[in-house]
């Protein structure tokens, strides 16, 4: 038999394991909300347990907290952080309450417990770990906190990684030349390098409106207490919080301007979520395009070959299949759906507070975790030892008919198209019926439809 204890809230008496750190109302929302299996990320818990650290410094350096009960709950914290079974402790679904107030008192439960365990002092989870707070602005600035910290770690280094990957590699396809294709059809030549460089300022641009967000999640709604006027706060307790927290993360944090808003909406974390989305379709465009350049090996483009990384058919003995830009598309797909549920999500500030919170927490960060991870897959098992297939792409360059387009101006266009139509219908390379069917010598032509030169346009 599981061995139980009682605890008690202010809504009665219940069983709690007994070999849990967690209480009373933890326990409610675990049985309250047997919906998804999923807890909330584990950055996200570490977030909140590292703003519990910080607020109680804060609270015994503005004289609020006695200092031995909060060094206790400071101990805790450090202690909970170095766990490495640390989400056992944190067993609230997903989905629950939209202020997000399970997991915040499942926060202040453990701690308290932990910190009265090893200090044998009398802690309290809603007196002294959660004084000064509410989950209506602990929520919401854990939110704020555990993306900035994983947009600075993860994502910005993710999106450098995969930019410089994609820059050098640039550099060592320069000299190969390829058929370009406009509607999937081809279109006039472009250098290897050309087009990943297109990627790569993509990139550059998701990078620059990424940055420019950083300020905004920085912004933190802690003060705010339960609808935004900083009830039961006490005076300084936002500035304290958001200095101690700057000096221990080395990020710049500092305190809403305006705390209604950041409790009644999550304006920011949409637009944080827009710009992962942005991203996503950008690593769409990627993945697809080496997909469709990997396509082959006898029936497809061939242009390139991607990695081998593993067998790609239980039945088709050979095959190799591009399973990282694969993955990378369904990653993209799936930030997609996030931000459509954060979207909807954030039409949620129902007067003073949004009552989405969890989900947008769970999306949001899992978008970025997402894209973090794959990034690298893509840059490191993809892009960066992929090979050029020479004679695969000047089989159809040369013969590209598309090239006539650099008569255009000594011929005309009707001239071009009917040279064009006859270099298709007779298979035969465009030089030759040009040659034909103008007076154009043919070291001339050679010039005019010499695919490497056209790459460079009139620079």
């Amino acid at each position: 038999m599981n061995k139980v204890r009682i605890e008690q809230d202010s809504m009665g008496k219940l069983e709690v394991p007994a070999n849990a750190l967690y209480g009373a109302q933890t326990q409610r929302a675990v049985d309250n909300f047997p919906i998804s299996g999923q807890t909330l990320p584990e950055s996200f818990i570490r977030a909140l347990i590292l703003l519990k650290s910080v607020v109680a410094q804060a609270n015994v350096k503005l004289g609020e907290l006695p200092p031995d009960i909060g060094q206790a709950i400071i101990d805790a914290c450090d202690t909970l952080l170095a766990d490495p079974q640390l989400m056992t402790h944190f067993p609230v679904d997903v989905f629950q309450t939209g202020s997000g107030t399970s997991s915040n008192m499942n926060a202040n439960e453990v701690i308290a417990r932990l910190a009265g365990q090893v200090s044998g002092l009398s802690i309290h989870a809603n007196d002294h770990v959660n004084y000064g707070q509410s989950s209506n602005d602990v929520i919401p600035t854990c939110i704020h906190l555990s993306a900035a910290l994983a947009i600075h770690h993860d994502l910005l280094p993710a999106l450098t990684h995969l930019l410089d990957t994609i820059i050098t590699k640039a550099e060592t396809v320069k000299h190969f030349c390829k058929t370009g294709r406009t509607h999937l059809m081809d279109a006039m030549p472009i250098r290897m390098d050309q087009s990943l460089l297109g990627w790569a300022a993509q990139l550059k641009h998701q990078i620059q409106t990424l940055k420019s967000m950083q300020a905004a999640i920085q912004t933190l709604a802690l003060g705010g207490t339960a609808v935004g006027t900083g009830v039961n706060a006490p005076a300084g307790l936002a500035i304290e919080f958001n200095k101690i927290l700057s000096e221990v993360t080395s990020l710049d944090f500092v305190a809403a301007d305006n705390f209604f808003a950041l409790l009644a909406s999550q304006d920011t974390a949409v637009s944080v979520s827009g710009i992962t989305k942005s991203i996503a379709v950008t690593l769409m465009k990627i993945a697809n395009d080496l997909r469709w350049m990997n396509s082959g090996p006898l029936a497809g483009l061939a242009e390139i070959s991607l990695p081998a990384l593993q067998p790609g058919s239980s039945i088709m003995p050979g095959k190799v299949n591009p399973v990282i830009p694969e993955a990378v598309a369904m990653v993209a797909a799936q930030v997609i759906g996030n931000d459509t549920a954060i979207t909807i999500g954030g039409q949620s500030g129902n007067f003073e507070l949004n009552v989405m919170l969890p989900m947008i927490a769970n999306n949001l960060l899992s978008s970025i975790k997402l894209l973090s991870n794959s990034m690298h897959l893509l840059a490191d098992k993809a892009i960066r030892d992929f090979v050029v297939n020479q004679d695969n792409l000047e089989r159809a360059l040369y013969k590209n008919p598309i090239l006539v387009t650099a008569l255009n101006s000594r011929i005309g266009y009707a001239k071009a198209a009917d040279i064009a139509k006859q270099a298709y219908q007779q298979q035969r390379a465009i030089i030759d019926v040009a040659e034909e069917n103008t007076d154009i010598p043919r070291a001339e032509l050679e010039q005019l439809l010499d695919p490497l030169l056209l790459t460079n346009g009139n620079r």
